[in-house]
């Protein structure tokens, strides 16, 4: 039968007991053994499952040694006789360390001579002594064999990384022999559950699983798919269901039950070097690995790119707060605090009141993936419950009174509720949080000496496999039931959505105009609205792609559900997707926290740059821009609301690259070819506007046959644009062939004209407009506006309009996306400007260009950069955003929020006059 664990008031009981018998002892070879046999049994533990005598390895110097007792992976230990140099003791373990394989590394060296003790924790470089009287008040030194051991769970912490790639090749070895598909999802599953429980004290003795296979299973490894069997049918029989005839090792694991070791699989044929990849990850400290990546680290062992940038694309333990935090952690954590606060005779009440009300949490994920936000909102609801519990049951904690701990527990993990399209992360999200509720038993085992392991697994968590868009979620979990909707749903970009996906899309937003543009995430926001409306105090908090709150998606999805009566409660704007991963995946996303119930306190987290932290800013109101400010929808418009020059599109060369030409081409082509000078003209793309590239093109509009015939050079290039439109997919393009000598778009001005770049970096503050002369082709990478005088440029060129881009216009990952429909056509300008203030803007608007010419060696990308900016164009910039909010308000603005307040505020007015009309 299992081994009891013993309390720790047991364990010190037993370690004074120790100390008494052996506290005359002094002979090493006599007595060294007893005295370790006796020391393991302080724990309730048999020193033959775990540590051998004598372990023979291969020193520095190449003689051999022996090492007095190694426990691989977790302690060796030197035993001298009483009074020996404990220095020169651990001199000589050290250099048996060195001839030990990886896995055997120990992470404690324990120095003895019967009197003293020294413990070094290897890991942290951390020493302790003292003498064997003192065993019992040391007994937390010693966590490691007890299975009291605290551990700190680092987000960055290596062993992650490592434990995925050893995992991941026993998966590619076993793959590559043919045993692949479910069998080998559900087996990779179930061994690191074994690793895990048997560091973590799911099992109650430490390294039995390793144990099993290196004592029980041939070392060509031909036995081990067997005998892993047999285990999986041991670990899912009742002790008291199995046969009496059972081999004593196995007897000794416990029941798990859960129905993770229900399935008879197929039995794997391992190999040696397969057996010594299993063993390898039986080294490493399963206990360590942080809860939030339990599920990407499973799901990157099943696949070698996710194993190469680990975490890629899950979310980590800091951004799942993000979102978990002001959806409900945050108003439990202060409630909590009121009432521990409360000095009355009520609080006990209260205490109970709120420990009841953690437990009937519904936690819902309808796009669970692993269950890492699953797994960390459920931990978040036992660490507030730990805290009740060390509360009410504080007189406990002080006396050695037995108690069973698991009674005063009620928050369990089929509070979580989960839906995953794939199987195996289905299955993971599960395990996860079984490993991750251990993991909270233990820490409630920590705080009051008494051992607590949910064994067998009682508690279930629902976690469907299937579509979540096609599952009705009233039948996994009544809405009357749900308290909260938190996730992920998956980032897939309405020009990348699949034909399932397309349908799935129409069946929900129906007869909803435009939804052909959104993105997949929004199906999640409407479900998930249309699910609320049957329990209204539900809450909801997704992360998404930013473009959804963004441009022309802003209208068809929040359009549709704000009319439903949903309010943003609270907001993360634009941030970079962090994790894990050596190749840290550079996505840039949001949070919005929505529900019906409208909170009076709202709370938009803005971000300096998407890596930066952030800054938390109440709000009256947040509207689909995720600002502070009226609830506005900006529908796309092919002509400007205002009376302005129209904007449209560049040149667009479609070419195959025949009519473009860097500096070096185009001095080549006039060597051979000097006619051709009057037909070459600068071009001029973002990338070239911006960082002052030099780049040509052959502009050959109103050129005459007889001119063209007379440039054999330009001709072949001619005839290659021929050849490339022709051979294009597209209809259109092709039949632009019949004109090969001209741009594929032409729209080029004949007078002066505004430069505007379509793309640019979102560090800078301004973006850069230029006036051209019309000797400058403009190419399609640009916008461009004829006929802009210098007022029209002042205005756009001020922070009034570089907020409106900022909050309107969409984004690519991070970087502002500037567009005809939704930001120049939408501009709200002052409707009367008197010719005064039209003047102080001309001249502000001519100082910023002329503070640019002063400069004539540094690129627009320069002078704009936030760091190498100059201090005259910064105050050039200054001065104009002063005069052009002057033409808005008579009030001094100091904020984006108090800018785009006005701006849409305008809109509306403006918007209104125009369907009147």
């Amino acid at each position: 039968m299992p081994q009891k664990r013993l309390t720790l008031n047991e364990i010190r009981s037993r370690a004074l007991a120790f100390s008494k018998e052996w506290d005359d002892a002094t002979d090493e070879n006599a007595e060294a053994k007893p005295f370790w046999e006796a020391f393991f049994r302080i724990f309730g533990l048999t020193r033959r499952h775990l540590a051998a005598f004598e372990k023979r390895v291969k020193k520095n110097d190449g003689s051999r040694g022996y090492i007095d007792l190694l426990w691989p992976g977790v302690v060796l230990i030197e035993h001298k006789s009483r009074g020996f140099d404990l220095d020169k003791a651990y001199k000589q373990s050290r250099e048996y360390i060195a001839g030990l394989k990886d896995r055997e590394l120990p992470q404690y060296i324990i120095l003895c001579d019967f009197d003293r003790f020294r413990v070094y924790n290897i890991d942290a470089d951390k020493l302790h002594k003292f003498k064997l009287n003192e065993l019992p008040d040391k007994i937390g030194l010693f966590g490691f064999i007890s299975g009291y051991e605290k551990k700190d769970f680092g987000e960055q912490d290596p062993v992650n990384i490592k434990a995925a790639e050893k995992m991941g090749a026993l998966h590619d070895a076993l793959a590559e022999s043919n045993y692949d598909g479910h069998d080998l999802e559900v087996l990779l599953v179930r061994l690191l559950f074994c690793l895990f429980a048997e560091d973590a004290g799911i099992f109650d003795i430490k390294s039995q699983f390793q144990a099993y296979i290196q004592d029980f299973t041939r070392e060509d490894g031909s036995d081990l798919g067997m005998h892993l069997e047999k285990l999986f049918e041991v670990l899912n029989t009742p002790e008291d269901k199995r046969s009496r005839s059972l081999n004593e090792t196995l007897a000794e694991f416990p029941y798990i039950n859960g129905s993770l070791f229900a399935e008879r699989l197929g039995i794997a044929d391992f190999t040696s070097a397969m057996r010594e990849l299993l063993l390898d990850c039986c080294g490493i400290d399963w206990a360590t690995i942080s809860p939030a990546i339990f599920g990407a680290l499973f799901q990157s062992v099943m696949n070698k790119t996710a194993r190469r940038a680990l975490g890629a694309h899950y979310t980590t333990e800091a951004n799942i707060l993000k979102a978990i935090r002001p959806l409900f952690l945050d108003d439990l954590e202060e409630e909590l605090g009121k009432v521990l606060n409360d000095k009355s005779s009520r609080r006990k009440g209260r205490l109970i009141a709120f420990q009841d009300k953690l437990a009937n949490i519904r936690i819902f994920d309808p796009a669970c993936g692993c269950g890492n936000f699953l797994v960390i909102a459920y931990r978040s609801l036992r660490e507030l419950e730990l805290r009740v519990i060390e509360t009410l049951h504080a007189s406990r904690k002080k006396t050695s009174t037995v108690m069973d701990v698991g009674l005063l527990n009620k928050v369990n993990v089929g509070q979580c509720y989960g839906i995953e399209i794939e199987e195996f992360p289905a299955q993971i999200a599960q395990v996860a949080l079984w490993l991750v509720d251990h993991q909270c038993n233990k820490t409630l085992s920590n705080s009051f000496g008494l051992m607590y392991v949910r064994l067998p697994l009682s508690k279930s968590t629902t976690i469907r496999n299937g579509n979540a868009l096609a599952i009705d979620w009233d039948e996994l979990l009544p809405p009357k039931k749900a308290t909260y909707i938190v996730g992920n749903p998956p980032f897939v970009g309405s020009k990348h959505l699949d034909d399932t996906q397309r349908k799935e899309m129409g069946e929900l937003f129906g007869e909803t105009k435009n939804y052909k543009i959104l993105d997949y995430v929004s199906a999640w926001y409407l479900k998930a609205t249309e699910y609320m409306a049957k329990n209204k105090k539900v809450r909801s908090a997704f992360v998404s792609t930013n473009s959804i709150t963004q441009g022309e998606q802003v209208g068809p999805l929040w359009g549709e559900i704000l009319k439903k009566g949903i309010t943003i409660n609270f907001a993360h704007r634009t941030f970079q997707w962090t994790s894990e991963a050596r190749g840290k995946a550079a996505v840039h996303c949001i949070i919005v926290g929505f529900s019906y119930t409208n909170n009076e306190n709202k709370t938009i987290y803005d971000y300096e740059t998407p890596v930066s932290d952030p800054q938390v800013i109440p709000a009256a109101n947040i509207n689909p821009y995720l600002i502070d400010g009226p609830t506005v929808i900006v529908e796309r418009r092919g002509k400007p609301l205002c009376k302005v020059p129209p904007l449209c599109f560049g040149n667009m060369p479609l070419d195959g690259g025949n009519l473009l030409m860097n500096a070096e081409e185009k001095d080549a082509l006039l060597a051979v070819e000097p006619n051709a000078g009057p037909f070459i003209r600068k071009f001029l793309g973002a990338n070239e506007f911006l960082n002052n590239i030099e780049r040509y093109c052959i502009w050959l509009v109103d050129v005459q046959p007889h001119e063209l015939r007379s440039m054999p050079h330009v001709l072949k290039r001619v005839e290659k644009v021929k050849e490339f439109r022709l051979e294009s997919k597209r209809s259109a393009t092709r039949d632009k062939a019949d004109n090969p000598a001209e741009f594929g778009e032409n729209r080029h001005p004949s007078s002066e004209y505004l430069i505007v770049p379509r793309h640019t970096s979102m560090r800078r503050e301004y973006i850069p407009f230029a006036l051209c002369s019309p000797d400058i082709i403009a190419g399609d990478s640009c916008l461009i506006i004829p006929n802009m005088d210098p007022f029209h440029f002042g205005v756009l060129q001020s922070q009034m309009h570089m907020d409106w881009v900022r909050y309107v216009g969409g984004r690519l990952k991070s970087d502002y996306r500037y567009s005809k429909d939704f930001v120049y056509n939408n501009f709200p300008w002052p409707p009367k400007v008197s010719k005064a203030k039209k003047t102080e803007i001309e001249k502000a608007a001519k100082a910023v260009t002329k503070t640019r010419e002063q400069y004539p060696g540094s690129s627009l990308a320069d002078l704009y950069d936030p760091i190498s900016m100059p201090s005259p164009l910064r105050k050039a910039h200054v001065r104009l955003d002063k005069v052009v909010q002057s033409i808005y308000t008579k009030k001094d603005l100091h904020s984006s929020r108090e800018r785009m307040d006005i701006l849409f505020k305008l809109y509306l007015e403006l918007t209104k006059k125009k369907k009147k009309k």
